[in-house]
């Protein structure tokens, strides 16, 4: 089979090689699949940058979620599986033409969109997931999504409105800033043009906020602290200021800095909470967790309850192409990449 090497650190023009590769066997509890198209996360723009903890080295095949076919199952699976259409995460690996996946980790999907199903396994699980188990949202909650375009953005939007929370949602284009309307967001703020502290603070007035979703950190991080009221949560699932500056240990340092230090005892004084997420750590150590966020957002996209948007597809080739138009923060929705 042919896979997708990331053979360097840098530019997406240098980063990636086609290769040959050996096709994978699937272990007892494993099932192997024959891969239609796979998509892009910004962790995948990370670790191409080398800034992403959890990486493989180099040479490494990314990858964190594929559509395609079973064709192969480990000793301890139903063989009946063989055939059946599916969604998966990869646990990298997903940039090729087979790829291998645990018992916990597929769902199936019959002829839904390659697109709108691979928005399902990282973005609209990763939403699901901070949104109704990590801090569980209410109606009238007021919540805060940063990136409300992107794809994680995208679905944290419409989960929100689902529960009937007050949705304020930033993004740096008016593309975006439409898209956000259409979804059901109810205050959108160009943070390019616009101080997004400042506009919420204005819709706000005496009120504070409920939760924010922040997956840029950085010099964000304070002022969506300053944000929150009583009870307000911090759900923190990236690091995006930090991608894309060059100046290596003096960044990440920067980076730091400007987050500020936060003690316990404040948070406790305060009654604020600073919540992380990570999806790989929560499929390595809470797989059951995984699989039924992953099923419950199918039901919800089969379902017509959520809509996902596919903002960008791309030939194989053309994977550097796919990988800046993603970091150029210019995409909406989903961006996949067909084989």
């Amino acid at each position: 089979m042919q896979a997708i090497y990331l053979i360097k650190n840098g530019e997406a023009s240098t980063a990636f090689e086609l290769r040959d590769h050996q096709v994978p066997a699937p272990e007892s509890k494993e099932v192997r699949i024959k891969v239609e198209a796979f998509g892009l996360n910004y962790a995948d723009v990370m670790a191409r940058n080398g800034l992403y903890r959890e990486a493989p080295p180099l040479p490494a095949v990314l990858g964190y979620e594929a559509v395609g076919t079973i064709d192969a199952v480990g000793t301890e699976m139903d063989t009946n599986l063989v055939g059946k259409r599916v969604v998966a995460f990869t646990r990298f690996g997903g940039y090729a033409q087979y790829a291998i996946t645990k018992d916990f980790a597929f769902t199936e999907i019959d002829d839904l969109d390659a697109g709108k199903a691979l928005s399902i396994a990282t973005q609209y699980v990763t939403a699901y997931y901070m949104a109704y188990d990590v801090t569980n949202v209410f109606e009238g909650d007021r919540v805060l999504i940063h990136a409300g375009a992107g794809g994680v953005g995208t679905a944290l939007i419409q989960l929100c409105k689902l529960r009937g929370c007050e949705v304020f949602a930033t993004a740096g284009s008016q593309d975006k800033m439409d898209h956000m309307k259409n979804l059901g967001a109810d205050h959108v703020i160009n943070y390019r043009q616009t101080d997004y502290a400042t506009a919420v603070n204005s819709a706000l007035g005496n009120e504070r906020l409920d939760v924010t979703f922040n997956p840029i950190a950085g010099s964000t991080f304070k002022k969506d602290f300053k944000l929150l009221g009583s009870g307000g949560r911090i759900i923190l699932f990236g690091g995006s200021e930090r991608s894309g500056k060059s100046w290596g240990i003096l960044s990440t340092l920067n980076f730091l800095r400007k987050m500020g230090l936060i003690l316990p005892i404040g948070t406790m004084m305060r009654s604020k909470s600073i919540i992380g997420v990570n999806m790989l750590k929560i499929g390595d150590n809470r797989p059951m967790v995984l699989k039924r966020s992953m099923k419950n957002v199918a039901e919800m996209v089969v379902n017509g309850a959520v809509s996902p948007h596919v903002g960008g597809r791309f030939d194989v080739k053309e994977i550097a192409e796919a990988h800046s138009f993603l970091e150029s923060r210019k995409s909406i929705g989903k961006v996949i990449v067909t084989w």
